[in-house]
């Protein structure tokens, strides 16, 4: 999702209103309230009892000031209708924080009679009231309400701060919902996760998200702006929330906390194309080559370096391109025609994977002879780098692992692509000191490359010897704990061997040829479910590999949820 539009003709259009498309842009937000070990507790239904209650007690703060709010928009509101929509909002409210202790009673809990507000709660609320009041300002904005016109925005802005947090508990346990778990059907919070997931509970936040669409229609863009960053700071205010609440038991989230730094070390690997970048690195090479290429052969010129012409290279590229996709895909193929297994078998997998291995090397003796990346100057190959763009939440992953000194940890990227140079340039330009780039080379004659490939990495056996090389030497110097991220059939066998293989994107044959070898593929909030409850009932919870078990995930910001936390 880009910016929310400037002009109010955008609020509507195939993608909803504005509620909906806010919502989906900060989505990734609400992912860091769901791997926070609150909540990861709760849904392996192993949460302890006095924190949950500590969290449901805040509520009645929560409904306190949302009446409020409420009764502050409903003021500023200047249309009839909406005057209405939003005094029902605040009856259901009213009515909510009356049945409060009698509908806890009914979850099967007892409130304190002295509970108090929490930090993180009383930041929430403030910031509502402070809208709802007028005092429209966060962290890089501040709007002055001077005039009675300039009051029926307060509504809209009224709104922006309320509906994140009705979005964001839904959200929660629906995915705790989903997880189709037999032993979580009866745990003991269940009534209270069917309430936030109940019709009635989704029909307030249709009704909000109603409003608010509404509500902006006749904003400008400046003040849709406005609306945006109100959003995204409540929706930020509310995972806040779930990450402070206090957890009275030892947890499996953040991956990276329950690790001593001064006794052990944690190695995060990682492949590069398509799973750091957005489009592969071979076809951004060669679209240099040709960019940068003659119009003419330069065998027709004066010159020591003879080179193909762009239009020669775009065929020759289209060529070895075909050809590549062809015989992976026969590669593939007959991988598949090998008796599929029941059990977890990487012994068999290994031996599959080499015909890969011998594929991916004729692949790359075709493309130096074909002389596609002869003639490449380096500068323009960095420049590339730099400009290279990262999925969405790669890069904040990283610095923040680069910036966390209490933390022992050092990246690694492993990968085929044939240019390093181009790896670093992509990460140095973003301020990530990634200086582990396990790669093939280009090979230069002074600063232009002479069309030669320095083979380093080339095949699924070649990164895992990298991998095991690393791994034997970090595990000399304390515990060792492996996470390896990858998205490709070529990252299989170091993506079981690590203590934690993730595989991000949707990659068909990587799953096609990891099932045929019994392995598992498991959403990774569901397996983090299952290893908290082991971690509760069993004191233990192992996450050495190889185990036959791979975890996906959709997006960058659950990998940084589960390793990093908020």
């Amino acid at each position: 999702m880009g910016m929310v539009a400037a002009s109010a003709s955008a609020v509507g259009g195939e993608e909803g209103g504005i509620a909906r498309r806010l919502w989906i842009k900060f989505r990734d937000e609400s992912v860091f309230a769901l791997y926070t070990p609150f909540v990861v507790c709760l849904a392996s239904g192993v949460l302890d009892p006095q924190s949950f209650v500590h969290c449901i007690s805040q509520d009645v703060y929560f409904l306190q000031a949302f009446a409020h709010a409420y009764e502050l928009a409903e003021e500023y509101a200047d249309d009839d209708d909406d005057k209405i929509a939003i005094r029902k909002l605040r009856k259901r409210v009213l009515k909510k924080l009356n049945n409060h202790d009698e509908t806890v009673r009914e979850w099967g809990f007892e409130l304190p009679s002295d509970s108090i507000s929490d930090n993180a709660t009383v930041k929430y609320t403030d910031f509502l009231l402070a809208t709802a009041s007028g005092k429209v300002e966060g962290e890089k904005f501040r709007v002055k309400i001077a005039t009675p016109f300039e009051k029926t925005k307060l509504a809209a802005y009224t709104l922006a701060a309320i509906g994140p947090c009705l979005r964001l508990y839904a959200f929660i346990s629906k995915e705790i919902l989903a997880l189709e778990d037999p032993d979580q059907s009866n745990h003991i919070y269940k009534k209270w996760v069917d309430s936030l997931s109940s019709q009635n509970f989704e029909e307030a936040a249709l009704q909000i998200d109603d409003l608010l669409d509404r509500l902006t229609v006749s904003l400008t863009g400046e003040e849709l702006n406005i609306i945006e960053k109100l959003y995204q700071q409540a929706m930020k205010l509310e995972v806040k929330f779930f990450s402070d609440q206090p957890i009275l038991q030892q947890t499996i989230v953040p991956f990276s906390q329950p690790h001593d730094p001064a006794e052990s070390n944690l190695s995060i690997f990682c492949d590069f194309d398509m799973t750091c970048t957005a489009i592969d690195s071979s076809d951004l090479l060669a679209e240099i080559a040709i960019r940068t290429a003659p119009k003419t052969d330069m065998n027709e010129c004066e010159t020591q370096l003879p080179q193909m012409s762009s239009a020669d290279l775009r065929t020759t590229w289209g060529v070895l391109s075909s050809q590549y996709t062809e015989e992976y895909e026969q590669c593939v193929e007959s991988i598949m025609a090998i008796e599929k297994v029941e059990e977890f078998n990487y012994e068999g997998l290994c031996r599959a994977l080499e015909q890969l291995s011998s594929f991916e090397k004729r692949a790359n003796s075709r493309l130096i002879q074909s002389g596609v990346l002869k003639g490449l100057n380096v500068e323009e190959i960095k420049r590339a780098g730099e400009h290279l763009i990262l999925q969405d939440g790669c890069k904040g992953f990283f610095q923040e692992i680069v910036k966390r000194e209490n933390l022992n940890a050092d990246i690694h990227v492993l990968s085929y692509c044939w240019c390093g140079d181009l790896i670093r340039s992509a990460f140095a330009s973003r301020d990530l000191n990634v200086q582990n780039v396990h790669s093939n080379e280009l090979a230069y004659d002074e600063f232009i490359t002479t069309g030669e490939i320095i083979k380093k990495v080339e095949s699924p056996m070649e990164k895992l010897q990298a991998f095991n090389d690393i791994t034997k030497a970090r595990s000399k110097i304390g515990e060792h704990f492996t996470v390896y991220i990858g998205g490709s059939v070529g990252d299989l066998l170091c993506l079981l061997k690590a203590d934690v293989g993730i595989v991000i994107g949707s990659s068909s044959s990587l799953r096609r040829v990891g099932e045929q070898f019994g392995v598992s593929f498991v959403p990774l909030f569901s397996g983090l479910v299952k290893k908290q409850r082991e971690l509760i009932e069993d004191c233990s919870s192992n996450w050495k590999g190889p185990s036959g078990i791979l975890y996906t995930v959709s997006s960058w910001a659950e990998i940084h949820a589960f390793i990093l936390g908020s």
